[in-house]
């Protein structure tokens, strides 16, 4: 029974038996594995504090041949959304790491998803701007998945973006204004695109640079829902929560 050790990111964990959980876990080199923790509900388990969505840690587990789960030895933090002590970003580490669990396939290993992984939790864990820092992330996800449009020039006629543009997931482009007419798709100002323009070559931990106001937000907000909506088929249910606590209910 081989032992692999590696840097993981925790995506999620449910319950097994009385004691034990299943977890969800993605490595740069494996991809996204799943493994039992035994004895991880205990009160003095050795897993404790180590599970935690978005979690970046060592583990250790056993695998075995023709099997889907394998069985983790250890779960050891090396940083966790805990250490940000705040609720808001405690929420959004749940919602990317089901973001990054919805779009990894299982053993296919993808190391710019992981440190994009790991550069958020740090991010978070070190007090950085949590709005700005859920656009960003979403951004560089629908990025790394290939489904998010250039921002560089219209879809349609090739002419700037400075004056804003229109998302539309279903042609998978970003439309100038007199492309796109008003009603049609989602709306982005030139202050939400100069936002990503910006991102494309920030780390998370410089987002406090990066200005996004309000409207911005909210306009990147939506057209990120409606993108992820589209490609998902579904909506996910860590997002209602941190609608809910923003008290978001569109």
């Amino acid at each position: 029974m081989p032992l692999h050790a590696a840097e993981a990111l925790i995506l999620r964990t449910y319950k097994l038996g009385e004691a034990d959980r299943i977890v969800v876990f993605l490595t740069a080199d494996r991809g996204k594995r799943r493994g039992v923790a035994k004895g991880a509900r205990k009160p003095k388990s050795r897993f404790a504090g180590g599970l935690e969505p978005l979690t970046r840690g060592r583990v250790e587990y056993f695998e075995r041949e023709r099997r889907e789960l394998v069985r983790l030895r250890y779960a050891e933090p090396i940083c966790s959304p805990l250490l940000c002590r705040d609720a808001s970003a405690l929420a959004h580490a749940g919602y990317f790491a089901e973001l990054i669990d919805e779009w990894s396939p299982e053993a296919d290993p993808s190391d710019a998803l992981f440190r994009l992984g790991a550069a958020a939790v740090e991010a978070l864990a070190a007090g950085g701007p949590v709005e700005r820092l859920a656009r960003y992330f979403e951004y560089w996800l629908l990025r790394l998945q290939g489904v998010y449009p250039p921002l560089d020039r219209c879809g349609n006629c090739g002419g700037g973006l400075e004056a804003g543009a229109r998302l539309s997931p279903g042609a998978g482009l970003l439309a100038c204004p007199a492309c796109e007419p008003a009603g049609a798709g989602a709306p982005l100002s030139g202050a939400a695109i100069a936002f990503l323009r910006a991102a494309r070559s920030a780390a998370p931990g410089a987002l406090e640079e990066i200005a996004l106001e309000d409207r911005a937000g909210r306009e990147l907000a939506a057209a990120h829902r409606l993108l992820i909506r589209t490609h998902l088929e579904k909506d996910l249910k860590s997002l209602r929560v941190v609608r809910e606590m923003a008290g978001d209910s569109g």
